[in-house]
């Protein structure tokens, strides 16, 4: 993680990088829960 003695450049790569990787989670839980809910909705019986 951020270790002692940066810079407010460094922070702020650090803060991007985290709201980045936050945000690329969030969409990648709803994509897998709406693709889990396709293929369940496939192979439910008619």
């Amino acid at each position: 993680m951020a270790g002692g003695g940066e810079n407010g450049a460094e922070l702020q790569a650090h803060e991007q990088t985290w709201t980045g990787f936050k945000s690329m989670m969030t969409w990648g839980t709803v994509i897998a829960a709406l693709i889990g809910a396709f293929v369940v909705f496939l192979i439910a019986p008619k």
